[in-house]
């Protein structure tokens, strides 16, 4: 297993994956599992992973995907999409392992946050999704395999081919697999100084 700091400092976009790879189910599972475990808002738990296996559904993903080869060529393509209205599909779920009266209060709670809210409600969707997404790249990245992060691609037309239900927005892939070839060079980060703000804008 790989420590999670040299995941984060060594973790790349991963353009090219060897097809032959086969990711084992039980750490597929593993993986997934830990996007599950991603925090949420109120532990609505929006997102819904849509795990891509069939070839001829990859194919035309990657036809909506400015052709892009990660699509089929990744041991696992997930499509990571946002419950909008999550947080009205029995709220009491989300809280159940809590006591009685811990899980009515934020069942009230979460009714009187989102209700009519509708920008709020997608925006915390989204946000779920990309937190969920980057606890999918670290974890496989924990067991041996690389990753990239996905925006290029019709959304609306990869909604069709999956589906989506009407209350639900696809927001990203995470393509999975071992990288194959050389990384192009690297464009490099911001130096700490020019990122991180102490209190307030000046």
């Amino acid at each position: 297993m790989t420590d999670i700091l040299t995941a984060i400092a060594e973790r790349r976009s991963a353009k090219r994956f060897d097809p032959s790879v086969t990711i084992p189910g039980h750490e597929l599972r593993a993986i997934l599992d830990a996007g599950r475990h991603a925090p949420t808002a109120f532990n609505i738990q929006h997102w819904r992973f849509v795990v891509v296996s069939d070839p001829a559904l990859r194919k035309e993903i990657r036809a909506q995907a400015w052709n892009q080869p990660q699509v089929e060529e990744a041991s696992a393509l997930i499509v990571l999409c946002a419950d909008f209205k999550a947080w009205k599909k029995n709220p009491g779920r989300y809280w159940a392992e809590a006591p009685a009266k811990m899980r009515e209060t934020y069942e009230s709670m979460i009714h009187s946050f989102y209700e009519g809210r509708e920008q709020l409600q997608r925006d915390e969707g989204i946000r779920s999704c990309g937190i969920a997404a980057y606890a999918l790249m670290l974890a496989a990245a924990a067991h041996g395999y690389q990753s990239c992060p996905m925006d290029g691609f019709d959304f609306e037309a990869v909604g069709k081919l999956i589906n989506l239900p009407p209350d639900h927005e696809v927001v990203m892939f995470v393509a999975i697999g071992k990288q194959t070839g050389e990384y192009p060079p690297h464009g490099g980060h911001l130096p700490l100084d020019e990122t991180i703000i102490h209190n307030r804008f000046a």
